[in-house]
C-alpha cells in the first residue's frame, strides 16, 4: 500500500491544477487515479519529467494537493523536491512548465534537466 504523506513535496499552479482537473475530465478518470510526477532516464540533459495519470503502486508515496491526488516514486523526490509546475499560454505556445530547483543544466525545451 503506497504511504500518505500529509505535504507535497512539489507546488502545482493555479493554472496547472485547472488544466490537469480538465484533461482528468476528458479522459473520464476515476479516483483511482492520480497525477504522476516523476523523472526518468533521458532527454538532451539528462533526465525528462514525467507527468500524466496513473493508479498509485506499492513504490508511491501520495500526496493531496488542492483537492487532487498526486503520485510519486519516494527514490524521485531528491530530483523534484521543491519543484513548481505551472502553465503556461501564449501566442506562441502553450503547456506545462515545470520550475526545478534541483536542477544544474536544463535544456532549451524546458522538459530536460541534470542533477
Amino acid at each position: 500500500m503506497p504511504e500518505v504523506i500529509a505535504k507535497s513535496p512539489v507546488l502545482i499552479t493555479e493554472s496547472a491544477i485547472k488544466q490537469l482537473l480538465r484533461i482528468k475530465t476528458e479522459q473520464s478518470l476515476d479516483d483511482n487515479h492520480g497525477l504522476r510526477i516523476g523523472v526518468k532516464g533521458g532527454g538532451c540533459s539528462g533526465f525528462t519529467y514525467v507527468l500524466g495519470f496513473d493508479v498509485a503502486k506499492e513504490k508511491d508515496e501520495v500526496f493531496e494537493l488542492d483537492g487532487m491526488k498526486v503520485l510519486m516514486e519516494k527514490s524521485h523526490g531528491i530530483y523534484l523536491i521543491g519543484m513548481e509546475i505551472g502553465w503556461h499560454e501564449g501566442l506562441n505556445n502553450r503547456g506545462f512548465t515545470f520550475t526545478n530547483p534541483n536542477a544544474s543544466d536544463t535544456c532549451g525545451c524546458g522538459t530536460s534537466f541534470s542533477a
